[in-house]
């Protein structure tokens, strides 16, 4: 294996280093005060207006679609390359990956109609993702099914001569709030007599379609994340749409959420990476700066293994989450499925160890949003579930694990 990172890679992370100390985290806090204003205002959704101002920048910085391995629509970086910088957005998880047009759930959309979309999907709906003219969603999970298991989405995406009819309740479809959100890339059953893997489709509806209902957004911890379009509820109540608009095969539903979560998964590690790094930052400073009991906290033993062990736990999942981006490069996302299953759980794992010994290493203050840990508590914990929970990542290594031994016995 070999984890050297490319010159242009190394360049960017230069730049994108720069660019977050110079215009992203001072804008951390205008980003706040103005997602503030807008909730006061009555439109706790709208985008804060810094960030149009970051975008502006990153563009003619270059430090724009990096997450694109198509070079005819990104960058062109491999996933190798990509991971360190992904790994300096999570260091400004609210702004930077967007600033950048590199965050969930637009990235995801860009990939999957990068790869199966038609160029009329591409000019229709691609090209202005490309250049951030518009935002998108992702519906496939819904409220009244255990979506653990995607093969028990009850939505349905029914062909009626030279349309499709979607019925169905989504929910979860993080960014759909926002005035921005035109386009929900929405997966349903279309073949219910086929194969539990073959049953499945994805199609492109519009927003603004005839009985698309966004019921309301859901909150995560108390959260209600408005600033990043929050996460709706969607009714889509025969809702029809071209037969255009399907998105790749019918039936191949099952198998692009694979191709879309593969690549998003290892992103949401690589910035929870970030995140880490940060939380540890926080918590050395706060260490040195109180005195509890005659002393600074950094002198006390179990702070020191706190700070250790989250230096440990950093390493390791950075190792693992190279790794597994290595492996994409050279045999591709499917010969890498253990290795992605794997950083799914250890990556969140790890941060989320961090930020809470950061928040405990700050006392109250931890808890409160004077600090970024307490949310970024509240964005790891959600990345235990999203995109698969641990429980089924645990459960594809383990079996994986056993295949060789149950081929013995038999």
């Amino acid at each position: 294996m070999d984890f050297q990172h490319s010159e242009r890679s190394q360049e960017l992370q230069k730049q994108v280093q720069r660019f977050l100390e110079t215009h992203i985290y001072p804008a951390e806090a205008i980003f706040e005060t103005q997602a503030a204003e807008n909730r006061a205002a009555g439109r706790p959704f709208a985008t804060p207006d810094v960030l149009a101002t970051l975008k502006d920048e990153a563009r003619q910085q270059g430090l724009w679609n990096l997450f694109l391995p198509d070079e005819r629509f990104g960058a062109g970086l491999s996933v190798l390359d990509y991971a360190p910088i992904a790994e300096l957005s999570g260091r400004s998880a609210a702004i930077a990956p967007e600033a950048m047009n590199c965050s969930a759930p637009d990235t995801g959309n860009m990939e999957l109609i990068a790869m199966f979309g038609t160029d009329e999907q591409h000019a229709q709906w691609l090209r202005p993702l490309l250049v951030a003219e518009i935002r998108s969603c992702f519906s496939m999970t819904e409220p009244a099914v255990a979506s653990s298991d995607a093969t028990n989405i009850a939505t349905t995406i029914t062909r009626d001569g030279n349309d499709y009819v979607v019925n169905g309740r989504k929910w979860w479809s993080t960014g759909a709030m926002r005035p921005e959100c035109r386009l929900s890339i929405v997966m349903g059953v279309s073949d219910p007599d086929a194969d539990r893997h073959a049953r499945h489709s994805m199609i492109l509806v519009p927003m603004d379609a005839p009985g698309v209902t966004v019921a309301r957004s859901t909150t995560v911890f108390g959260y209600d994340d408005g600033p990043h379009g929050g996460h709706g509820v969607i009714d889509f109540e025969d809702v029809r749409v071209p037969a255009g608009n399907l998105l790749g095969p019918q039936g191949g539903g099952f198998l692009m959420a694979q191709a879309r979560l593969g690549p998003g998964r290892i992103h949401h590690c690589m910035r929870s990476i970030g995140m880490a790094e940060r939380a540890l930052e926080l918590m050395c400073a706060r260490a040195v700066s109180r005195s509890t009991f005659g002393s600074p906290i950094a002198g006390h033993g179990v702070v020191q293994q706190w700070i250790a062990e989250s230096r440990l736990a950093i390493e390791q999942a950075r190792l693992l989450v190279l790794k597994a981006a290595w492996l994409i490069d050279t045999v591709g996302a499917k010969g890498a499925r253990t290795e992605i299953a794997a950083i799914k759980v250890a990556a969140p794992r790890a941060a989320s160890f961090v930020v809470d010994r950061a928040i405990q290493t700050h006392g109250a203050a931890g808890v409160s949003s004077d600090t970024p840990l307490a949310e970024a508590w509240a964005q790891l914990r959600t990345l235990h579930l999203a995109d698969g929970p641990d429980e089924v990542h645990l459960r594809s290594i383990a079996r994986q694990e056993l295949r060789p031994y149950e081929a013995a016995t038999r």
